[in-house]
C-alpha cells in the first residue's frame, strides 16, 4: 500500500505519469499470468510430468531474473525515455543493435496481441461452442476493441488494469480452492515424470510455456509513462517476477495432483474445470487475455514511436509523431493492429508461441549483452543504482537465453540470428549516426587499453615493425600528396598522423588549435582516410616538430616515421636540414616527398583520390645497402599493395662501374626478395656516367621513385639539398628516404 500511495503521489506531481505499482508491477503481473498459464499450462504439466513442469517453470524464470536483473541495472543508470527495452538496448549497443532489436521487439509484442486474443477467442468459445465457427469475426473485433481502448490514451487502460487484477486474483483463488479440495497422490505419483506424446519433448514444452514469462518487459515498455521509471522499473519487475514466480510452481503441482496427464493434456480449460467456482475461471480468462492483449496493444506503439524517432529509418519518422498531450502513439497503434489482425487471420496459439519465444530470447539476450559489456568495460559512465546485478549474472542471462533458443529449435534459433545480423548489416550499410552515446567506444577503449599495455610489455621486435607515420601536412589541402601517400604507406598496415604545426604567438594562436584540428578531422573523414589528427602551437617550425615526436602518441604507438615535404625554394634548405637532422637526432626515420606536379584544387563535391590519378610505371627503389634499403624496399612494397598501386611493379636498381660486378648483385637481389619474401623487379645499369644522369635516364618512365638519403651535420645542409635536387632532377615524384633502423626485411 506504501508503495501504492508512492506511485499516487508520482502521478499528482506529472499528470499522467504512473508509479512502480500501477505502471510496472500490475501491467507485468497481469502480461505473464495470462492466456498460456489459463490455456497451456496444464498441457505443459500433463506432457511433461509436475518434476520437469516445474524445471522448466524454473530455468525460464532463472532467465527472466537474470534479465530483470541486468533490466534494473541498466534501467538506473540512465534517464530512460520511451521505447521500453529498444531505448535500453540501443543507447547501449548502438544504432545497429538497436535498430536490429526495435524491429525485431516491435514484431514480437504487435505479434503478441494476436496470441493474448486468439487466447480469449479460444476460453469464449469452450464456454459457448456454438460460437466455434465464428471464431475469426470474434477475434477480429476484440481486436478492434482493444485497438480503440488504447487509441483512446494509455491512462485509462492502466487504470481499468487494476479491476482486471482484482479479477483475476478471485480467479486464482478459486482454482487453489478448487485444486487443493481434488488433491490426488494417485494422480501426482502419475503425473511426476514426463509422458510425451509423439513428436513433443521438454524443448517443445518449455517453447511452449516461455511466453508466459516474457512479460517483465511490460512495465520497461512503458517507460515514457513512468513518473521515475530508474526506481519502478526494477523494484516493479522484479517482484511481479517473484509473485507470478510462486503461482506458476504451486499450479504445477495443483495441477499434476488435481487430474490425470490425459485430461491435462487434451482439456484447455482445466483450470475451469478444477476451480470451486468455475465461473470466476472463465472471467479471470477473460479478464488476463483481454488485460495482455491491451498491454502489448500499448507497449508495441511506443517502441515504433521511439525507434521512428530515432530515424534509423527514414521512412518510419511518419510513426514518431505523438497526439494529444500525453504524446500518445496513435499511427503506431493502427500498424500494431493491423499486424495483430493479420496474424489473427493466419495463425493459431500454438504456432504463434514459439515464434514470440525467438523473439523475445533475442531480445533478452542482447539486453544482458550491453549490461555485460557495460559493466565488463568498466565504463565510468556506468554507475547503476541498482546494485544486485553483476556482470556474470548477465553473462549468465546472455548464455541461458541464446543456449535455450538453439536447444528449442536451432533452425528458427539460426533464421533469427541471420535476420538480425542482416538487419544489423543493412543499418551499419548506411552509416547511421547515432545522436547519442553507446558503449561501443568504451568497449572499444577498454580493447585498445588493454592492447597498449600488452604492447608496452611485450620485447620488441623488429620482425614487428610497422609504418607509424607522422605526416606534416598542413591543413591537408595545401599539400594534398603529403597525406595521399601517407595513407598509401599505412593503410592496413599502420598508422598515420596528419600533424600541422601553428607558429607565432602561443597565447594567440592556442585560440586557434582546436578550430584547426577541426579541419583536419574534416579533412580526414571528407577524403576518407585512416588517420588521426594533431596540431602544435609553437614559436617556431622546429619547436612544433619536437614537441608533436615527443608527445603524439602512446605506448608502442609513438611515431617511428616523419613524413614531409622536400623544399623546392633553396632559401628553405637550411632549415629543412636542422629540422631532418633534429627527426634523426630523436631516432625517427625521415621522407620527404619531392613532387614537381600535383593539383591543389579543391573540390567540395569530389574527394583528392577522385583528382589523384596514379600514373603507369613501376616504383624505383635505388639500392645503395642495407641502411636506408630495407625501409625503402618495404615502403614500395606497401604502397604496391593498394589497389591503387597494384599495376604499378616494383623494381630495384643499382649502378655498378664494372661488368664483372653485374652477376654479383643480380645474385644479391634474388637472395633478397627470396629472404625479404617481396617480389620485386632488377635492374643492374652499369655505367660509369655521373649517377644523376643514370637515374634520370633509368627511371624517366617510374610512376614514384625511391632514393635514399644521410642526414646532414651542421653546415652541409646546402650540400645536402644541392646533392638530392641533382639527383631527381626533373623526375616528377620522388621521396627521399633515411631511415633510422629497428625493422629488417629478414625477420
Amino acid at each position: 500500500m506504501m508503495d501504492h500511495a508512492k506511485s499516487t503521489s508520482s502521478s499528482a506531481k506529472a499528470p499522467g505519469k504512473f508509479g512502480t505499482f500501477g505502471g510496472v508491477f500490475t501491467p507485468c503481473t497481469l502480461t505473464i499470468l495470462g492466456v498460456i498459464m489459463f490455456l497451456r499450462f496444464g498441457q505443459v504439466v500433463g506432457q511433461a510430468g509436475i518434476l520437469t513442469a516445474v524445471g522448466i517453470v524454473l530455468a525460464a524464470k532463472i532467465i527472466t531474473t537474470l534479465t530483470a536483473l541486468s533490466l534494473s541495472a541498466i534501467a538506473s543508470n540512465t534517464r530512460v525515455k520511451g521505447g521500453g527495452a529498444y531505448y535500453l538496448i540501443s543507447r547501449s549497443l548502438g544504432v545497429e543493435f538497436g535498430g536490429a532489436i526495435g524491429v525485431l521487439f516491435f514484431a514480437a509484442q504487435a505479434i503478441s496481441v494476436a496470441m493474448y486474443i486468439i487466447g480469449f477467442t479460444e476460453a469464449l468459445i469452450g464456454t459457448f461452442p456454438a460460437l466455434e465457427s465464428r471464431a475469426t469475426a470474434i477475434a477480429t473485433l476484440v481486436n478492434l476493441a482493444t485497438f480503440a481502448s488504447v487509441y483512446i490514451g494509455a491512462g485509462w487502460t492502466i487504470k481499468v488494469q487494476y479491476f482486471i487484477l482484482a479479477t483475476l486474483a478471485a480467479s486464482l483463488a478459486s482454482f487453489y480452492a478448487g485444486a487443493v479440495g481434488q488433491f490426488s497422490v494417485e494422480n501426482f505419483r502419475a503425473n511426476l515424470f514426463p509422458a510425451y506424446s509423439s513428436g513433443e519433448n521438454t524443448f517443445t514444452m518449455f517453447a511452449l510455456f516461455f511466453p508466459a514469462v516474457t512479460g517483465i518487459m511490460a512495465g520497461a515498455n512503458m517507460s515514457g509513462d513512468l513518473a521515475s521509471p530508474s526506481r519502478s522499473i526494477p523494484r516493479g519487475t522484479l517482484l511481479a517476477v517473484a509473485v507470478t514466480g510462486v503461482i506458476y510452481l504451486s499450479q504445477a503441482v495443483l495441477l499434476g495432483c488435481a487430474r490425470t496427464g490425459a485430461q491435462l493434456v487434451e482439456n484447455n480449460m482445466v483450470i475451469r474445470d478444477i476451480a470451486s467456482w468455475p465461473a470466476l475461471i472463465t472471467v479471470g480468462v477473460f479478464a488476463a487475455t483481454l488485460s495482455s492483449a491491451l498491454g502489448s496493444m500499448m507497449g508495441a506503439p511506443r517502441i515504433l514511436q521511439a525507434f521512428a524517432r530515432d530515424e534509423v529509418f527514414k521512412s518510419l519518422k511518419f510513426f514518431g509523431t505523438g497526439s494529444g498531450p500525453n504524446n500518445e502513439p496513435r499511427r503506431a497503434t493502427v500498424v500494431t493492429f493491423m499486424i495483430a489482425q493479420i496474424c489473427i487471420v493466419l495463425g493459431d496459439l500454438n504456432a504463434i508461441a514459439p515464434i514470440i519465444t525467438m523473439f523475445f530470447m533475442i531480445t533478452y539476450g542482447l539486453l544482458n549483452l550491453a549490461t555485460f559489456y557495460e559493466a565488463v568495460t568498466k565504463n565510468p559512465s556506468y554507475r547503476p543504482t541498482f546494485r544486485y546485478c553483476h556482470w556474470s549474472t548477465s553473462l549468465l542471462g546472455m548464455l541461458g537465453c541464446f543456449g535455450v533458443m538453439f536447444l528449442i529449435n536451432w533452425i528458427w534459433a539460426a533464421v533469427s540470428m541471420l535476420f538480425i545480423a542482416g538487419l544489423h548489416w543493412h543499418i551499419r550499410s548506411k552509416e547511421i549516426e547515432s545522436r547519442w552515446g553507446d558503449l561501443q567506444s568504451g568497449v572499444i577503449f577498454e580493447r585498445a587499453r588493454r592492447a597498449l599495455l600488452r604492447l608496452e610489455e611485450e620485447v620488441y621486435h623488429p620482425k614487428n615493425w610497422r609504418p607509424i607515420v607522422m605526416a606534416l601536412s598542413g591543413t591537408g589541402w595545401t599539400r594534398p600528396h603529403i597525406p595521399i601517400y601517407g595513407h598509401w604507406m599505412t593503410s592496413g598496415h599502420g598508422i598515420l598522423t596528419l600533424a600541422q604545426v601553428v607558429t607565432g604567438d602561443l597565447e594567440e594562436f592556442a585560440e586557434r588549435r582546436e578550430r584547426l584540428e577541426q579541419m583536419l578531422r574534416h579533412f580526414i573523414s571528407k577524403e576518407q582516410l585512416h588517420a588521426f589528427p594533431a596540431v602544435a602551437c609553437a614559436e617556431t617550425l622546429t619547436e612544433g616538430i619536437e614537441s608533436l615526436i615527443q608527445c603524439h602518441g602512446i605506448g608502442g604507438l609513438r611515431p617511428n616515421t616523419v613524413l614531409m615535404g622536400w623544399p623546392n625554394d633553396p632559401k628553405r634548405a637550411v632549415s629543412f636540414g636542422s629540422n631532418i637532422r633534429l627527426i634523426a637526432r630523436m631516432g625517427r626515420s625521415v621522407l620527404a616527398a619531392r613532387f614537381l606536379e600535383y593539383r591543389e584544387e579543391k573540390d567540395e563535391d569530389h574527394g583528392l583520390a577522385d583528382h589523384w590519378l596514379v600514373p603507369r610505371g613501376t616504383i624505383d627503389v635505388w639500392w645503395r645497402g642495407m641502411k636506408n634499403g630495407e625501409l625503402m624496399l618495404l615502403l614500395a612494397h606497401l604502397i604496391h599493395r593498394n589497389p591503387e598501386w597494384r599495376d604499378n611493379p616494383v623494381r630495384v636498381l643499382r649502378i655498378v662501374e664494372k661488368e664483372q660486378a653485374r652477376a654479383e648483385v643480380e645474385k644479391h637481389f634474388v637472395e633478397l626478395s627470396a629472404s625479404a619474401r617481396i617480389q620485386f623487379m632488377t635492374k643492374v645499369v652499369v655505367s660509369d656516367r655521373p649517377a644523376p644522369e643514370v637515374i634520370q635516364g633509368a627511371s624517366r618512365n617510374a610512376s614514384l621513385v625511391i632514393l635514399g638519403f644521410q642526414t646532414p651535420d651542421a653546415g652541409e645542409e646546402m650540400e645536402l639539398w644541392e646533392r638530392m635536387e641533382a639527383l631527381a632532377g626533373d623526375l616528377p615524384r620522388v621521396i627521399l628516404v633515411d631511415s633510422a633502423g629497428g625493422m629488417t626485411l629478414e625477420s
